[in-house]
């Protein structure tokens, strides 16, 4: 609790010190604007394109978001996490997915994001040292719709988001399960037009965001939205986490390409993703040939009634050779189907009951002292967010 009130205070202190400097520096003198980030339609929020806002004031966004469960699995309880764990990752039990606090700067030149969080998600999927910070970055228009930005950041890799309001489903995919959470590095942006943008991006590495190599991690994203309704992404990033110590490298090659759509009462998301690694095939242990791994998703939300939302979702995971998913012995695949209700009584609060399915080609999963090839899930999920 002492480490959450440092860290609030110091966000405070600088987001506030920054702010009043650009008022100072500023040749009109204009006041900032302070809103209350209290959107209610965040889905798939993270994923959307970043269009050219045309600022007429500096603004300041402040926001708080909490969400709350109670998960059952039919796997052995743990004293931990269950397997796969990311959100709603404690068995039989009510946790803490994620309590968060945020602040956004935006300007005609200058934009900065810093987000605090703290719960189950943060402390079983971001780094030990910085697991209470969700992103940490800041940018600057260079020229007319070219950005540079740095520091730390929120995935742009696969469909789903660690913020589980910006999710239909209250649980996350194998395929994003396994995708990095975050980045550490530099991102340089271009808007092309307002329907689309590039990127080209340097990170320290995979899923660290510490540097574990004197290696980098390079990509590059492409974002087309032709109409408010529908978006298309298709993000590759390459590199190699292989120690210094090790003389036979593993580069690795993703590619990753999302879409989503929404219409009136209609939203839905697919992904598709490849991933390549050299040297890493584990099958047949003579062979030092590449490895390879396939994943994707189709979601479907269909909001029957204004309150009221009814979703369905499935999933495909293959990684034998374990490139991302190491130690989970899932064999050439896995498989599952998703299926909930949401109820959003107000704009800015939903609740939602799931079921998931899970099937293995092997023996995976521990239940009643015995590994099983399949797993099945129920999840209650409370969000509130201003």
């Amino acid at each position: 609790m002492i480490s959450v009130c440092k860290y609030t205070t110091l966000i405070l202190f600088v987001f506030f010190a920054s702010t009043s400097i650009a008022q100072q520096d500023s040749i009109k003198k204009k006041l900032i604007s302070i809103q209350l980030k209290n959107d209610s339609n965040v889905l798939f929020q993270n994923k959307k394109l970043a269009l050219d806002e045309k600022l007429s004031e500096p603004k300041l966004e402040i926001g708080a978001y909490l969400s709350t469960y109670y998960a059952y699995y039919k796997e052995d309880k743990l004293v931990g996490y269950v397997k796969h764990a990311t959100m709603a990752a404690r068995n039989n039990q009510f946790g803490l997915n994620m309590v968060m606090i945020s602040l956004s700067y935006k300007s005609k030149k200058i934009r900065s994001n810093v987000a605090l969080h703290y719960g189950d998600i943060a402390e079983s999927t971001w780094p030990s040292k910085f697991n209470m910070i969700q992103e940490a970055n800041a940018g600057v228009e260079l020229i007319k719709n070219l950005w540079l930005d740095a520091g730390v950041f929120r995935s742009h890799i696969g469909l789903e988001s660690t913020q589980p309001r910006e999710n239909i489903t209250s649980s996350m995919t194998l395929a994003n399960v396994y995708e990095p959470y975050f980045f550490s590095g530099a991102k340089l942006t271009y808007l092309l037009t307002p329907k689309l943008s590039v990127q080209l991006n340097s990170f320290n590495s995979f899923s660290s965001i510490i540097e574990t190599n004197k290696n980098k991690l390079i990509g590059s994203s492409i974002v087309f939205a032709p109409n408010d309704n529908l978006s298309m992404t298709y993000n590759f990033i390459t590199g190699d986490d292989t120690a210094d110590s090790i003389n036979l490298k593993h580069q690795r090659f993703y590619h990753n390409f999302y879409l989503t759509y929404q219409k009136n009462k209609i939203s839905m998301g697919a992904e598709f993703n490849y991933g390549i690694e050299e040297y890493r095939k584990r099958i047949n242990q003579a062979d030092v040939s590449s490895a390879f791994m396939n994943s994707s998703l189709i979601i479907f939300k269909h909001q029957t009634f204004k309150k009221i939302g009814f979703y369905t979702r499935g999933e495909w995971f293959s990684d034998e050779d374990e490139i991302l998913s190491s130690g989970s012995n899932m064999g050439k695949y896995t498989w599952g189907a998703t299926f909930g209700i949401e109820y959003k009584p107000l704009k800015n609060l939903a609740l939602s009951i799931e079921g998931r399915q899970l099937n293995s080609e092997k023996e995976n999963f521990l239940y009643n002292g015995k590994y099983q090839k399949e797993r099945s899930e129920f999840i209650f999920c409370l969000d509130v967010w201003f």
